[in-house]
């Protein structure tokens, strides 16, 4: 580290009262936890796996972890996972950091077979039909797979087709190339950090509203929030800082250029007050706007206008039997035009495991919150985004729920009870600025769970030092190899 650098380290870290030992030693206790299971992990005694056959359907971060921890844990037990993408386990959190002009595409694109544990068989090949009853799943090319578990850890699909004038982005994944991508959204000023090649896009119409506002051309940027559950819910709150921060960069002049609101379809910023009212206070401070109750239905790329569905609701009549008064729900579309338009879009559960037997009414795959056990079929488990369990769409819960599957998995395995039990501990730190971060953590108690001895609610520098440089490798190199 140079002495410039030190010097900024040092007055950054002399703002939230720390010293430089300190920091080292927060940011070191997840590395060092990551080297203490590891040393733990590797001295354990292997359980026997008893020759039984487990398949994992999915091999991001949710499916390799687990499937790490288990061969970890596990002797004479045959580890298959099915994949359809070979780079299924690039980091996705990244995406923010490309919208924003932070990364390139090439810093957070990863080849699965590198992270692939040894002992762990890879299926290059998309499962498209479950019969948990008969525990079959069938794939397009390979052929039917036989397991005596199963892990189902697909993720989520970008759902662009319930947007008009998006339809032809049907079933899209954040790690996927395509044209269709790029000719859709190049040069119209609408894109999402949701997928990898969109987020470039992403960055270069954030320049070019930059750009105008320099020249003292007035700018309208919207962001959007779906009427469905997404992963990172934080994301287009992250886009709407980081433009900011991008604008002040240039001057005040370019910053005061641009209305920025943020239209979310429900009636929250946040689903924990503290943080909600953290927020707000964040978005007061840097004359950023939001208005609820908007669900974006319709984007006219050329024209640039995005259609919002914008719905409340109003005090009817007195009801004399009930005692209370009706609520009458109304609703009535909305033209917004827009220079920048960052878009959230609807999320679902894969089409295959929504219309399975393994899949809810609402798509999702309904496991115990806790034991993240199909409420079904017992040899099933599920986790990460396609997990119907109230919190949990964020690669910090899926650092939780993958030792939770496999440790329940192999005390199955060994006729013990399901004792591990996910918490519903999420994480999401909020990037408020370019250097500063709001570490949200949370679990089933809707209430702050700060792991370090820090006001949660604060940004703070040593955060973003979390984020930007030790999330990335604790998540390729820890989790990833079913250890941290």
């Amino acid at each position: 580290m140079n002495d410039k650098l030190e010097k900024i380290l040092d007055e950054n870290l002399k703002n939230e009262g720390l010293s430089r030992r300190e920091a080292i030693k927060l940011l070191g206790a997840s590395s060092a936890l990551f080297m203490i299971n590891e040393e733990a992990q590797a001295s354990a005694k292997k359980l026997d796996g008893k020759n039984v056959k487990i398949l994992i359907v999915g091999g991001g971060l949710a499916g390799i972890s687990t499937a790490a921890r288990l061969n970890n844990g596990l002797d004479n037990a045959k580890i298959t996972i099915i994949e359809p993408n070979l780079k299924s386990v690039s980091y996705q959190p990244g995406n923010t950091f490309i919208g924003a002009g932070l990364y390139k595409k090439e810093d957070v694109l990863f080849n699965t077979k590198d992270f692939l544990p040894k002992e762990v068989e890879f299926i290059n090949d998309k499962a498209v039909a479950f019969d948990p009853d008969n525990n079959i799943v069938e794939t397009i090319n390979s052929g039917k797979f036989t397991y005596d578990y199963l892990i189902i850890a697909t993720g989520v699909v970008l759902d662009f087709a319930k947007i008009k004038g998006l339809e032809e982005l049907a079933n899209y994944y954040t790690i996927q190339d395509s044209q269709s991508i790029i000719k859709l959204f190049k040069n119209s000023g609408a894109s999402t950090v949701y997928n990898v090649q969109a987020a470039e896009i992403t960055w270069e119409n954030m320049q070019k509203c930059i750009e105008n506002a320099s020249k003292g051309i007035k700018q309208n940027a919207v962001f959007t929030h779906p009427d469905t559950a997404i992963k990172c819910g934080g994301a287009p709150k992250k886009m709407m800082y980081l433009m900011n921060a991008r604008l002040n960069e240039v001057s005040k002049e370019a910053r005061a250029n641009v209305n920025m609101t943020f239209y979310p379809n429900g009636n929250k910023m946040f689903s924990v007050k503290e943080y909600e009212d953290a927020i707000i206070e964040q978005y007061k401070q840097r004359n950023m706007y939001w208005k609820y109750g908007h669900n974006l239905i319709e984007v006219d790329l050329k024209n640039k206008v995005a259609t919002f569905n914008h719905h409340w609701q109003e005090k009817g009549a007195w009801d004399k039997d009930l005692e209370e008064y009706e609520v009458i729900k109304k609703s009535e579309n909305v033209n917004v035009p827009y220079d920048f338009l960052h878009i959230a879009p609807p999320m679902k559960a894969p089409d295959e495991i929504g219309t399975s037997a393994l899949g809810s009414a609402k798509g999702w795959v309904p496991v115990n919150k806790e034991t993240l056990q199909h409420v079904k079929y017992k040899n099933v488990f599920s986790l990460g985004d396609v997990a119907a369990v109230p919190l949990g769409k964020t690669g910090g819960s899926v650092r939780k729920q993958y030792k939770v599957v496999a440790d329940n998995i192999m005390a199955l395995i060994n006729n013990k009870p399901l004792e591990a039990k996910y918490d519903g501990y999420t994480v999401c730190p909020i990037i408020t600025d370019i250097g500063k971060v709001m570490l949200a953590e949370f679990d089933w108690s809707m209430k702050p769970t700060p792991s370090f001895p820090l006001d949660p609610t604060q940004e703070r520098y040593i955060w973003w030092l979390l984020k930007a440089y030790v999330l990335k490798p604790m998540t390729m190199y820890g989790m990833l190899s079913g250890r941290a």
